[in-house]
């Protein structure tokens, strides 16, 4: 049965007003400060040009975000809390989630577009590790180990739009996006951000360069958009009550635990928190072209995320488990790039460079290939590449026969 084309040509006259409208509106409603969709640049044309398509262009972008690969294995990659049995804990793809309503709150009240803030938020941890930050941490320091450069989520993030999506040929998504998602370092508190100016290619690729070849070089990459700042600021917003809530469910820390002085502004929950940080933004932000804290909030905000740096994100009891899992990354790192050495075609690193452009094994060092290859696992089959290449697996009833697909016992990495 031949499929139905659905008839452009009659309904030419009903897109043009579709996109008339959509633009007219943009102009009416937002802000002087928010980018418009109109102004958005793509490496490449689309077979729809954005000036003929009824979606927006960051609207198209956001559509294109959720329906890659990467967005799907969201949903098996840990945020803070990793090994942990429990269910009501905050995986990736929640938080992802959080940023994307934090910043289409902020972005519908300071009229900046929408469309732009949620297709950064939705795209912005693409890039990231299995056990989160812990992994991130790894896969920097064994490419600093093999000279091949350095290893950070906001950049790899941006790769795997432009480079590793799409069997490797990209997303095509506009340089407005990506360059919010480059420029998203959310572990920065800053207490007021402004967008940074002259945003082109040839800056975006200097930028993403420089965050893979110099250590932390991310730091000093800001987003060049209004709305990029706004996704910078609610991953912050987003996190750092949202940890504090794990921690407890996981009775790493107590409510009263949490210091007085920054409770007594922020307040003591999640939700106060989130409510205080966002009005807070708004009544400082307003027809200001920047995002702005009051210094009261500011202060409160710094000297809680110091107590979740101490009694959360190093607590002897995660720095433990980080330990192990340090060794797990290191060997199934080495093992990879033994693979690609010896020419092993039975290794899955083998399938995930089939699965990618030609052009893809010959432009980038074995490093940086593994790198990407570790980097878009989930938890869970990180740990199974594990169990496979390094635990002893049983053999069965019989030496003969096929064998039985199963290691023994659980291991705890």
């Amino acid at each position: 049965m031949t499929p139905q084309i659905f008839p452009q040509a009659e309904y030419r006259k009903l897109y043009g007003n579709l996109i008339v409208t959509n633009r007219r509106r943009e102009k009416r409603e937002l802000s002087d400060f928010a980018c418009l969709s109109k102004n958005a640049k793509r490496r490449n044309t689309e077979p729809i040009p954005d000036k003929d398509n009824i979606r927006p262009a960051f609207a198209h972008d956001a559509d294109r975000v959720i329906h890659c690969r990467a967005y799907a294995r969201y949903i098996d990659k840990t945020q803070v809390f990793f090994l942990i049995e429990n269910d009501h804990i905050t995986h990736r793809v929640l938080h992802v989630q959080i940023v994307s309503k934090i910043s289409r709150t902020l972005s519908r009240v300071l009229r900046l577009n929408e469309d732009l803030t949620e297709a950064i938020a939705l795209a912005h941890d693409l890039g990231h590790t299995p056990f989160g930050h812990a992994g991130e941490e790894f896969l920097a320091e064994l490419m600093r180990d093999k000279g091949a450069g350095t290893f950070v989520h906001n950049a790899q993030s941006a790769r795997v739009l432009e480079t590793l999506e799409n069997g490797g040929n990209g997303l095509n998504l506009t340089l407005q996006v990506l360059d919010g998602v480059l420029g998203h370092n959310g572990e920065l508190l800053q207490q007021e951000l402004r967008p940074v100016d002259a945003l082109t290619w040839e800056l975006y690729d200097a930028n993403r360069h420089r965050c893979f070849m110099v250590p932390k070089a991310d730091r000093g990459v800001y987003p060049s958009t209004l709305e990029g700042c706004i996704v910078r600021v609610a991953d912050v917003i987003s996190y750092i009550g949202r940890d504090i809530e794990d921690a407890i469910e996981v009775e790493l820390i107590k409510r009263e635990d949490l210091p007085q002085d920054a409770t007594v502004v922020l307040g003591a929950t999640n939700r106060e928190v989130i409510d205080n940080l966002v009005m807070d933004i708004i009544h400082n932000s307003v027809d200001r072209g920047a995002v702005c804290f009051s210094e009261e909030i500011f202060v409160a905000m710094k000297k809680l995320m110091a107590f979740n740096y101490e009694r959360i994100y190093h607590a002897p009891q995660i720095q433990e488990e980080k330990r192990r899992l340090r060794n797990v990354f290191r060997e199934l790192f080495d093992a990879f790039l033994e693979d690609l050495a010896q020419g092993r075609d039975e290794s899955p690193i083998a399938t995930h460079i089939k699965n990618h452009v030609n052009s893809y094994e010959q432009g980038y060092c074995h490093a940086r290939i593994v790198a990407d290859f570790i980097a878009g696992m989930t938890d869970d089959y990180l740990v199974n590449q594990y169990r496979e290449r390094f635990v002893p697996q049983s053999l069965g009833y019989r030496l003969t026969g096929s064998r039985p697909k199963t290691s023994l016992g659980i291991i705890k990495i």
